[in-house]
């Protein structure tokens, strides 16, 4: 009796065997290994040698560091909220019922998702272009000037742009689907009290859609500080505009496959992976605190 006891709490250990040991050899040793690198420094002369935590010292007082991080919150403040308004209203146009051919409309706006960064960032650079592109040549046209999206001043603007029309429907599933959770109990109470559509969405719908869009904006807070895809293709475009410490993660990577700084480049990494971590933790407790109990 107590062999046949002991089967089930010897069969938990062997179940996540393989998930404990997939996760320290593909997520906790990498982790381990840059930590470990980031702490030694190799000079020209006298070779490797650790230096504790001086990398970590350099790379907090780095200017070009400081302005990447600058750089990509300034293009949190200005995309995202404009992406997950786009996403809250077409997740709430979809829920209503009201439009035609939904499906469809939800097809389409999601497909851009499926389209890899890479891709999305180049039909973009094309459709940018102030010499053969669309734009530039309806200028032409209508004898105006072309516009200039890949110039300094307009550069966050288009690459907001992009990153708004890569994501927005995929932020607008995580939406709709939560609308799709709401108890149609709640609709017939309303209806009942006499509650119109606009009411409905923002007494009943609204607060519903709290912890999806606290996800979202999670979700949004980290993809923000890891800008990189984007800027690393535009900047073989117009090298001018965008220089490899553009942003935080453009910095890092140039630092470790260009410069060969892998020691400093790791330290930078384990920086900016703690700043999303703190940022994200905060946007948590404020959120979490905010919720009604």
């Amino acid at each position: 009796m107590a062999k046949h006891l002991a089967r089930p709490r010897s069969a938990g250990p062997l179940f996540i065997a393989p998930f404990m040991v997939l996760f320290l050899l593909l997520f906790l040793a990498p982790l381990g290994y840059a930590a470990y690198l980031s702490l030694f420094q190799e000079k020209l002369v006298g070779g490797t040698s650790f230096v504790g935590l001086e990398n970590y010292l350099t790379a907090v007082k780095d200017p070009q560091l400081r302005e990447g991080v600058i750089r990509v919150a300034t293009f949190f403040v200005i995309q995202v909220p404009v992406m997950l308004l786009l996403a809250l209203l077409f997740a709430l146009a979809l829920d209503s019922g009201l439009l035609r051919l939904s499906r469809v409309i939800r097809l389409g706006i999601f497909v851009p998702y499926a389209v890899p960064s890479v891709v999305a960032t180049l039909m973009w650079g094309y459709l940018y272009g102030p010499d053969f592109g669309p734009f530039a040549q309806l200028s032409d046209k209508l004898s105006l000037p072309a516009p200039h999206f890949l110039t300094d001043s307009w550069m966050l603007g288009s690459l907001a742009n992009i990153v708004t029309w890569e994501f927005v429907g995929y932020n607008m599933i995580i939406l709709y689907a939560a609308l799709r959770t709401i108890p149609h109990d709640l609709y017939e109470a309303a209806a009942l009290d006499g509650a119109g559509a606009w009411r409905v969405a923002w007494s009943i719908k609204l607060p519903a859609l709290r912890p999806a869009l606290t996800l979202t904006l999670l979700f949004s807070v980290i993809g923000s500080f890891q800008l990189f895809n984007e800027p690393n293709l535009l900047m073989k475009i117009v090298p001018d505009v965008i220089d490899s410490s553009y942003t935080a993660n453009l910095y890092a990577y140039t630092l470790a496959f260009t410069s060969q700084q892998i020691n400093y480049a790791a330290a930078v990494s384990f920086l900016l992976g703690l700043l999303i971590v703190i940022i994200s933790y905060a946007f948590l407790l404020t959120a979490n605190r905010r919720r009604p109990a």
